[in-house]
C-alpha cells in the first residue's frame, strides 16, 4: 500500500468524521430542539436521543421542554373604588411548539417581554373592576379564572401552553397604606372612647342607685332606731313610773345616783357645801319604822 494511497484514504476518513459529526445532534430529556436551514426554522424535534441534520446548511437550536415561569415586574393598578394597589403576578407555561415559538417570538427574552405586558393588561383589566373588599372574598378566585382563560386562549400563537396564572401579592402603596393605618387607628381611638364614655355612663348609674339604695336603707334605719328607742324609752319610763309608785324614797334615791355618775368623773372638782341637797343621800340615812 503506497503513500499517496494512504494519504487519500485519511483525507475520506476526515470528511467522513466531520460531515458525520455535523450531522448528528443529541436533544437531551429536558430539551426539544428546532433545525433551522440557512436560518429559517423547517422543523422541529421534540423527542429526546441522538438525531440528524443536513451538515453545513443546517442548524440547531434548543428550547426547554419543561414548565417555565413568567414574573413580570410588579404594576399599580386601580380600582373600582379608585383606590390603589400593588399586584405582583406570574405565570408558569410551557413551549409546545418550538417552531411558532421561533416565528413569533424570536427570543425568550422577547416572548417574556411581550407575554408579559400582556398579562399586565388583562390583570388591570380585570382587576380594575372589583372594588379592595373583593380581594379578600371569592371573588378574586372569579378573577382570577378569567384572566387564566383570556391568557390560555393568546399562548397559543406563541406556540406555548399556559399552565397557571396567579397573583402573588396584592399591597398597597406606601402613602395608601399609610393613610388606611391612620384611618384605622382613628377609628379604634373613637371606639375607645365610645366605650369609656358608656362605661363612665354606666358607672354613674350604678352609683346613683348605689346612693339611693343607702340613702333608702340607712333612713329606713334611723327610722327603726328612733321606733326602737322610743319603745325603750317608753318601757323604760313605765319601769321607772311603776318602781316610783311602789317606793318614791328608793327612785329618789336611784336618781340622784344617775346625776352623781353624770356629774362626777375622773378629776371632776365640785366645791359645794356639805349640807347641800345634791349630797344628801351622803349622810346617814335613816331607817324605816
Amino acid at each position: 500500500m503506497n503513500k499517496p494511497f494512504l494519504a487519500v484514504f485519511g483525507l475520506i476518513i476526515v470528511v467522513v468524521g466531520v460531515t458525520a459529526y455535523g450531522a448528528l445532534f443529541t436533544v437531551h430529556q429536558t430539551q426539544q430542539a428546532l433545525i433551522l436551514q440557512l436560518g429559517n426554522p423547517i422543523r422541529t424535534v421534540p423527542e429526546p436521543g441522538l438525531h440528524f441534520k443536513l451538515p453545513f446548511i443546517q442548524n440547531i437550536e434548543f428550547y426547554d421542554s419543561r414548565i417555565l415561569d413568567l414574573d413580570p415586574p410588579v404594576q399599580e393598578v386601580i380600582l373600582l373604588d379608585q383606590k390603589r394597589i400593588n399586584v405582583d403576578a406570574f405565570a408558569r407555561y410551557k413551549i409546545v411548539n418550538p417552531l411558532e415559538f421561533r416565528k413569533r417570538a424570536v427570543t425568550n427574552q422577547n416572548f417574556r417581554q411581550v407575554f408579559g405586558n400582556r398579562l399586565n393588561a388583562a390583570i388591570r383589566a380585570e382587576i380594575g373592576k372589583i372594588l379592595l373588599g373583593d380581594m379578600l372574598t371569592e371573588k378574586r378566585s372569579q378573577v382570577m379564572d378569567v384572566i387564566s382563560r383570556h391568557m390560555k386562549a393568546q399562548a397559543a400563537e406563541f406556540g406555548t401552553e399556559v399552565i397557571d396564572v396567579r397573583i402573588g401579592r396584592t399591597d398597597l402603596p406606601e402613602a395608601t397604606a399609610q393613610a388606611v393605618y391612620n384611618r384605622m387607628r382613628s377609628d379604634r381611638v373613637a371606639h375607645a372612647a365610645k366605650l369609656r364614655a358608656e362605661g363612665e355612663e354606666q358607672k354613674l348609674k350604678i352609683q346613683a342607685i348605689a346612693d339611693k339604695d343607702r340613702t333608702i336603707i340607712i333612713a329606713e334605719a334611723q327610722r327603726e332606731s328612733e321606733i326602737l328607742r322610743g319603745q325603750g324609752e317608753g318601757e323604760r319610763n313605765q319601769i321607772l313610773g311603776e318602781a316610783f309608785g311602789q317606793d318614791p324614797e328608793f327612785f329618789d334615791f336611784y336618781r340622784s345616783m344617775e346625776a352623781y355618775g353624770e356629774a362626777l368623773g375622773e378629776g371632776t372638782t365640785m366645791v359645794l357645801s356639805p349640807d347641800s341637797e345634791f349630797f344628801r343621800f351622803f349622810g346617814t340615812v335613816k331607817k324605816k319604822k
